[in-house]
């Protein structure tokens, strides 16, 4: 029998201890590569585009030839105004992708020896750069579509007199969401977060090509699909799949990591950052084939090619 893929020796190509050997130099001549790829690692100034700059040693900071802006590997990206060290940085991302089910702010703080505060913060940061690889996308041929339901939970009263009906609206903590996914077979995992799963319906409409073939079960409000889109259906009541190609498991592999990774590594995802949650598990199951060392330098170019973040700059000082 074959030998999994991520169980051989083909599957590790980085890890923490080749960081920290490295140093601290090492790391930030990564960093220059990743950002300046385009010039061999040499800086480009960010405000006017020059490539002839004076090198600030003792800052590690670099002014412009040109326009005489002052900037470093850093500005302009998600990790500006950092401080913690190249090193940690990368060591971050070598963990955040070692993960294959995420991981808690808690062990990446207590990993790196930050503050709590600090790794939540860089977490979401990383979720960020990694939900822009699939901005704008969209999904054709064929296309799975399900929903699930996340948050939420009600605990029941001790004594039974004062239980309630935890299916009744009155009840509700407001707080339930649905991740709607959309799985190109083959292709790459859209997510969406909303109140009702009958909501992908009308994503389907935004993010699909009109000439898709859809797959869902057997939920009434995936019959609006017909009148778009050529639609199969498969009653999980009866079977899982057809044994003719008609099924959802893909987009429930997803949903199944994406689970897990609420439940065991996170234990409780507010609904205000669920979609990022959601993009990090898509992204990760849909690149789960490459080495460590391909998706973390796939990360850092994303964290470097992404804007300073609106959400989470300054997150702590509000």
């Amino acid at each position: 029998m074959a030998q999994h893929f991520l169980l051989s020796a083909a599957a590790r190509t980085l890890s923490l201890k080749s960081i920290y050997q490295g140093g601290e130099e090492k790391a930030y001549s990564t960093f220059c590569k990743v950002r300046w790829a385009d010039n061999d690692g040499k800086p480009v100034c960010p405000r006017c585009g020059c490539v002839e700059a004076y090198s600030i040693t003792t800052r590690r900071k670099f002014k412009c030839a040109g326009c005489y802006h002052q900037y470093s590997v850093t500005s302009g990206t998600i990790f500006a105004s950092r401080k913690m060290s190249f090193t940690d940085l990368l060591a971050a991302i070598c963990i955040f992708v070692n993960s294959a089910k995420g991981i808690s702010a808690l062990q990446l703080s207590r990993d790196l020896d930050c503050q709590h505060k600090t790794a939540f913060v860089l977490s979401h940061k990383l979720r960020e750069a990694m939900s822009a690889e699939v901005h704008a996308q969209t999904v054709g041929e064929s296309v799975e579509i399900d929903g699930a339901y996340f948050g939420g939970h009600i605990r029941p009263a001790n004594v039974k007199e004062d239980r309630v009906d935890r299916r009744l609206a009155r009840h509700q903590t407001g707080k339930r969401r649905v991740v709607i996914a959309l799985r190109q077979r083959g292709g790459r995992t859209l997510t969406l977060v909303g109140r009702s799963e009958a909501e992908g319906v009308e994503i389907a409409k935004r993010v699909a090509d009109p000439n898709s073939t859809f797959y869902a079960d057997e939920a009434a409000h995936w019959d609006a699909l017909h009148g778009t889109f050529t639609t199969h259906r498969i009653n999980h009541s009866e079977a899982y799949s057809d044994l003719a190609g008609t099924n959802t498991n893909q987009v429930e592999s997803f949903f199944s990591r994406l689970r897990r990774m609420v439940a065991g590594q996170h234990h409780h995802v507010s609904p205000q950052y669920l979609h990022q949650y959601a993009d990090h598990a898509a992204w990760l199951e849909d690149h789960r084939r490459m080495d460590n060392g391909t998706l973390a330098h796939r990360v850092a170019g994303l964290a470097m090619a992404h804007p300073v973040s609106r959400v989470w700059k300054g997150y702590w000082q509000r």
